[in-house]
């Protein structure tokens, strides 16, 4: 959990779970992991368990209590749909992104068949405006399948995240897509990514004139590869108007959220 993040397409992360378990090549050198076990044992830590799934019901408030509207990650450090994550759970996450309206929120899956099947039957959090839904394509036999499930979705925004692509992706459908990241592995044993991959993604965003963001070229030192691309940086983003204030009154969905 931070207000402030250094990934490059977003403002803060909000963990209301931690801990994941792996489910496919992209998951192979997981930062979130890394990071975590580092911490197993130590009493008192937050990541004392390690990257065991954890739910944290007593953050579920803190966006409510940021007051200046910024873009929020959710999970950064797990997956929202993980399969041991109640679908009770779930909707307290998203009743918390729905009463603070004034940010907006990043939800990114591996699991898409799990959330287009929650989703289906929770039509209060269809289209919402400050909500958007993506899931990660990292290669052709795991990541562009989950692409299907996210297009079934109503969502205000959907999005996918190519990282860390590690294979030419070919042509990819990217109809009812709304936003495109790409970016390479960063830290120990990063896999390489090839300049054509990058390309053909981006070259197929601009045709079918969808944002494209390039995160990074990753590898071991992140910082030495940078996030040039054709001489340039390449930060677009969706345009989606957003409210500016945070509302202020009886506060019902997140008192209904955190009973």
């Amino acid at each position: 959990m931070a207000e402030r993040s250094s990934i490059e397409w977003t403002d803060a992360t909000w963990n209301p779970v931690t801990g994941c378990t792996k489910v496919s090549p992209g998951c192979k050198h997981c930062y979130a992991e890394t990071f975590a076990e580092r911490w197993r044992g130590v009493p008192g830590h937050p990541y004392e368990q390690g990257f065991d799934l954890r739910l944290w019901p007593e953050r579920l408030e803190v966006p409510l209590r940021w007051k200046t509207p910024r873009m929020i990650f959710v999970n950064s450090m797990s997956d929202l749909f993980h399969e041991q994550i109640p679908d009770g759970f779930i909707e307290r996450v998203f009743r918390v992104m729905v009463e603070a309206s004034w940010h907006t929120f990043q939800v990114l899956t591996k699991r898409a068949l799990r959330m287009a099947e929650w989703h289906s039957k929770h039509p209060l959090f269809w289209n919402v405006p400050n909500i958007w839904l993506g899931v990660s394509v990292e290669d052709r036999r795991f990541g562009l399948p989950r692409i299907p499930f996210l297009r079934t979705l109503d969502s205000a925004i959907r999005f996918l995240s190519v990282e860390p692509l590690l294979e030419d992706l070919g042509q990819v459908d990217l109809n009812r897509i709304d936003w495109v990241i790409v970016g390479g592995e960063s830290g120990r044993g990063a896999r390489p990514m090839k300049r054509r991959w990058v390309i053909s993604v981006r070259d197929q965003c601009r045709r079918s004139r969808i944002p494209f963001f390039f995160k990074q070229w990753g590898g071991v030192w992140k910082r030495e590869g940078g996030r040039l691309l054709s001489g340039r940086t390449w930060d677009e983003m969706p345009s989606l108007s957003r409210p500016v204030s945070p509302r202020r009154g009886t506060g019902r969905v997140a008192s209904a959220a955190l009973s």
